[in-house]
């Protein structure tokens, strides 16, 4: 690791506060992403906000028909939330599915969006179920937040604060994992609200998280696997890497919508 200045605020306020002040500094939500980075030297910021003592950026609440989380809440809080499992169960399980214990309880789901990684979890479903992106300064659609490959609509010193998530009817998440990290080689979330059906993929494309819009146009019409019978995902677009090739993937893409509407329609 190299030097740097290290800026522990206590509140979301200080914390932009910080960022207005000082220059090129990253916020410091769980780490899980942005420390390794650092320590290959793929990103060297001249200074880090750590947000671990912004309390008032953790909680989960029920705010109407939405599920509100804090952007500093942990994938462990998350899981094991009563609120979020009674109410958008497979959120709470895509949760638990994150890394190993240790993951679980450091990262955050703030930090998981804000990074943008390309095999992360929880993009595909804040995505699929459409969620709100609230930061410092507004909000932002799922649809208007993702930009590409760890890329986002945030601005230099725009903080996400919380993330607030509609209510679907159905929902699931079905993941294949690389069995050493338990980042997702193909991850899929299938939400419907209505008529509505929506489906994200994570961890298969070559630009990031990405909505399955033939297969939202299927499911519409009939919302169980039958529905994606005689479909089939083209490789165009997507990762190719040791651990899995774009055929597979646009494979796994098929099998792992087809598990996940299954789970859905059987809660």
């Amino acid at each position: 690791m190299y030097a740097f200045t290290y800026h522990r605020p206590d509140t979301a306020r200080k914390a932009v506060n910080t960022a207005t002040k000082a220059e090129d500094v990253k916020f410091l939500a769980g780490g899980m992403t942005l420390l390794p980075t650092m320590k290959q030297r793929l990103a060297a910021p001249a200074g880090l906000i750590d947000l671990s003592r912004c309390d008032d950026m953790r909680g989960i609440e029920l705010k109407g028909r939405n599920v509100v989380i804090g952007a500093m809440t942990r994938h462990f809080d998350v899981a094991n939330s009563e609120l979020v499992r009674e109410k958008i169960p497979a959120l709470a399980e895509l949760a638990g599915m994150i890394g190993d214990p240790a993951v679980r309880h450091r990262g955050t789901i703030g930090g998981s969006v804000a990074n943008n990684d390309p095999a992360a979890d929880y993009p595909s479903a804040v995505l699929a179920l459409g969620a709100t992106i609230i930061t410092n300064k507004r909000k932002i659609a799922a649809d208007d937040y993702f930009k590409g490959l760890f890329e986002t609509a945030l601005e230099e010193g725009e903080l996400i604060t919380k993330i607030s998530f509609p209510i679907p009817a159905k929902a699931a998440y079905e993941k294949f994992r690389n069995p050493a990290s338990r980042y997702a080689i193909v991850g899929v979330f299938v939400a419907k609200k209505g008529r509505d059906v929506r489906v994200a993929v994570t961890g298969a494309g070559s630009n990031g998280v990405f909505r399955a819009a033939k297969f939202e146009a299927a499911l519409t019409a009939n919302f169980r696997p039958k529905g994606l019978d005689g479909l089939t995902f083209s490789a165009d677009g997507l990762n190719t890497d040791m651990h899995a090739d774009a055929e597979y993937r646009a494979h796994l893409i098929t099998v792992m919508t087809r598990r996940a509407v299954q789970k859905a329609i059987s809660r």
